[in-house]
């Protein structure tokens, strides 16, 4: 099954239309127009489970030595590796740890993952 395509991500107060562009096997691709914004979700099945959600931003500027224009890239990710279904963790368990750690990174504006960008561990 497919997420709903378009997806849409708003960063920095800007939505951005993201329609699907690959689908193959358990793993989609949704890209923006311009190709700076994708989303790729996947789920593996093996002797764990493994679902993943990648949010890839690329920009680009000058080089500050030769004036030409290169391509920045980074990625922000979430991944659930987990056992398989009947052995452990059920769905809702493993939404309910995300929203905890999620609600964690997020409080205070954001003070931890932005201490972590920082280098403090």
């Amino acid at each position: 099954m497919a997420l709903t395509d378009p997806q849409s991500i708003t960063i920095s107060g800007v939505a951005t239309s993201l329609p699907r562009v690959n689908t193959q096997g358990g793993s989609s691709t949704y890209r923006s127009n311009d190709g700076l914004i994708e989303e790729v979700f996947s789920s593996t099945y093996g002797k764990r489970q493994r679902h993943s959600l990648r949010l890839n931003l690329s920009e680009v500027s000058p080089d500050p030595f030769t004036s030409a224009n290169i391509r920045q890239s980074m990625s922000v990710y979430t991944v659930f590796d987990m056992p398989q279904v009947g052995y452990g963790y059920t769905n809702a368990e493993a939404v309910a740890a995300w929203v905890g750690f999620n609600a964690q990174l997020s409080a205070s504006t954001n003070a931890i993952v932005t201490k972590v960008l920082g280098g403090e561990s």
